[in-house]
């Protein structure tokens, strides 16, 4: 009995022992679960953290590169601002010398390329074609002399034969040499014909301006007035006339509109609605620096006049300075003149320019007429009746100077890609198919075109010169070559200007080009489209008789 009580007793404390064991692995089981969901949700805290973190660092990050973007844009405004201020005295100190010389050529003969001709064929040597002699031993037992000697024999042969090719190869490569030697000289002496016409076109322009002739003096007081450097904004457009009796220029000018001057002084960034607001400039600041801006385009367009040191053509200019609108009353376009000054060379002469108040100048010290308000368009009375002068004196148009007197369109104002589309509209019009646009390396385009009339169709190579001054016989030549390469039955040059009378000489003698100039462009785009435009050449195309 003792013994059973014993044996119980033993399976009693096994069974404890092994619910111990039993509690303390469920316990470690709880306990390290309890460390991995502390460890999980410290982890998932600290991710929190983190990106709350990044987030607010994206955003300041956000913040200051949107403020910079105002800041940069208002540097922008600033810049364009100082401009205006400086409009004056950049002139002044930008005035470009305007020489008769600068304008003509020294002759450049152009590079002659030997296409590799200049270096003779190579003459065939014997050695090339010599069979290697035998031995005395060979020779003697093997029959190796005889067939030596037959060798040699058709050395001979093969010889000559190279010897006959070089021959005619190389009076080949000097006929061909001396035709290109011959094709350069005339090159050289067309480029050398042509250099000496442009020339003589400048010493005939010297003298006609030297002795005071309207055109020529008109002519090159518009190119000295063309050469000066604006803002963008401004239209740079203007009218010419010389008066030789009082030695008087007359300047029919354009001025910037009131949104020369920004309205807007800064621009800052409102972050609780995350946009970038502009600060707007004081109206009274705007009408000042307006006013300002219209009195430096007057001053300054008197200085690059008068600073062309020829009294004896110019001692005095007028200035009337006009703004293009239109009429809030009746819609229409209209011209109101803010500003008309005139002074003798000698008052100017008095002018310290860098040191005066352009506004104060203009009112005060030269008497000008200068709208009271000129930011509201407030017109004067110009001091000279620019329409009933062009009833007697010659005038030059600078720059678009007619297109601002009316609504037509400039064919100069065109870009290349408004203009290459406006020829291709005329000759598709005309008949034309298949326009294909080409390379093209100057201020126009190239066509090519199809006429598929059955008869007289064929490829046509159409190029078009959008100048405004001659289109010389180099661009007809580079047509006609431009032709051979394409195996075109015709070419077309057509110009807003005109062709040189040795380019036109060129297009006769061709017999397969035909040209089309200023007034016969305008006559076709009226003809075939319906459009009355203008192409304000900076001087009339010559007359041909």
């Amino acid at each position: 009995m003792a013994k059973r009580q014993g044996m119980w007793a033993d399976l009693q404390r096994e069974r404890a022992r092994r619910q111990r064991l039993e509690q303390q692995l469920r316990r470690s089981r709880e306990q390290a679960l309890a460390r991995e969901n502390r460890e999980r949700e410290k982890a998932r805290r600290e991710a929190e953290r983190q990106a709350a973190a990044n987030e607010r660092e994206r955003r300041r990050l956000y913040v200051e590169q949107r403020k910079a973007e105002a800041e940069e844009k208002g540097v922008d405004l600033d810049t364009r601002v100082a401009r205006l201020e400086t409009l004056l005295a950049d002139g002044i100190g930008g005035t470009r010398s305007f020489g008769f010389a600068a304008f003509k050529k020294a002759v450049e003969p152009p590079p002659f390329d030997p296409q590799g001709l200049d270096v003779p064929v190579d003459e065939p040597a014997w050695a090339d074609v010599a069979p290697r002699p035998p031995g005395a031993v060979v020779g003697r037992l093997f029959g190796g002399n005889a067939r030596y000697e037959r060798e040699v024999a058709a050395a001979r042969e093969e010889h000559e034969r190279r010897r006959a090719q070089y021959t005619e190869a190389e009076e080949r490569r000097r006929r061909r040499l001396a035709e290109l030697r011959a094709e350069h000289a005339r090159r050289v002496e067309r480029a050398a014909d042509e250099t000496r016409r442009q020339n003589a076109e400048v010493d005939e322009f010297e003298r006609a301006f030297r002795a005071g002739e309207q055109e020529a003096v008109a002519q090159y007081f518009t190119l000295v007035l063309d050469s000066a450097e604006y803002p963008d904004g401004f239209p740079h457009r203007f009218r010419v006339v010389y008066r030789p009796e009082p030695k008087e220029l007359v300047i029919d000018y354009e001025l910037p509109g009131q949104d020369v001057v920004p309205a807007d002084r800064g621009y800052k960034y409102v972050q609780t609605r995350d946009a970038i607001e502009p600060l707007v400039r004081p109206l009274k600041e705007i009408k000042t620096r307006y006013a300002s801006v219209i009195a430096q385009v007057a001053l300054r367009t008197l200085h690059e006049v008068f600073a062309v040191d020829v009294p004896d053509i110019v001692a005095a200019v007028t200035f009337g300075g006009y703004v293009r609108t239109k009429d809030r009353a009746t819609g229409r376009p209209i011209r109101p003149y803010l500003l008309s000054v005139a002074a003798t060379r000698e008052v100017f002469a008095g002018l310290v320019l860098a040191d005066l108040d352009p506004v104060a100048c203009v009112k005060q010290k030269l008497g000008a007429l200068v709208s009271p308000h000129p930011y509201d368009l407030e017109a004067v009375r110009p001091m000279v009746d620019f329409e009933a002068l062009l009833k007697q004196f010659a005038f030059v148009e600078g720059m678009d100077a007619v297109a601002g007197l009316d609504s037509r369109p400039d064919l100069l104002d065109l870009t290349p890609a408004e203009f290459e589309h406006l020829v291709r509209q005329l000759f598709e019009a005309m008949g034309m198919k298949s326009w294909v646009t080409q390379a093209s390396k100057d201020d126009g385009v190239d066509g090519v075109a199809t006429n598929e009339d059955p008869i007289f169709g064929g490829l046509c190579i159409i190029q078009a010169k959008r100048y405004r001054g001659a289109v010389g016989v180099d661009a007809v030549r580079e047509l006609a070559g431009t032709m051979e390469d394409k195996h075109a039955t015709k070419g077309i040059m057509v110009t807003t200007s005109w062709v040189t009378k040795g380019g036109h000489e060129h297009a006769r003698r061709h017999g397969r080009m035909q040209v089309i100039e200023n007034e016969e462009l305008k006559f076709l785009l009226k003809e075939h489209l319906g459009l009355d435009v203008l192409i304000s050449l900076p001087k009339r195309p010559p007359k041909r008789s």
